[in-house]
């Protein structure tokens, strides 16, 4: 199983567009953050989100905002032009849920038809 549980503050805001198929992509940094013998150590991951739930991001996510999600990790390996082995990672997010004060309650958004399992309490 492929599943991955964050709450943190987005780091910039989030990159929104278009594919010509018709298609909504957007993409964002989350940054989580964990105290480890006094000091605050932040993660920073890169989310990927898609159609529906990236145009509620679009409208209502911006830097700082604080969001709860569930996706899957990718893998992305590819070879830059001088031939060097290059890999990336992202999370693809299925669920989220805002966690600012304005927005209580939340949105769950599933992203298309896959089938997830619903146990997460947000």
């Amino acid at each position: 199983m492929n599943k991955v549980i964050l709450i943190g503050k987005v780091g910039n805001d989030p990159d929104i567009r278009h594919t010509p198929s018709g298609s909504v992509v957007g993409n964002f940094s989350l940054a989580t953050s964990k105290k480890y013998k006094g000091e605050e150590q932040t993660e920073w991951h890169k989310i990927v989100v898609f159609n529906k739930t990236a145009e509620l991001v679009q409208s209502y996510v911006k830097k700082g905002s604080k969001l709860a999600l569930e996706g899957e990790i990718k893998s992305n390996k590819w070879e830059d032009k001088q031939g060097n082995k290059r890999e990336s990672k992202e999370i693809i997010c299925h669920q989220l849920e805002f966690l600012d004060s304005q927005k209580s309650g939340g949105y769950s958004q599933k992203q298309d038809s896959e089938d997830f399992d619903d146990d997460i309490p947000f």
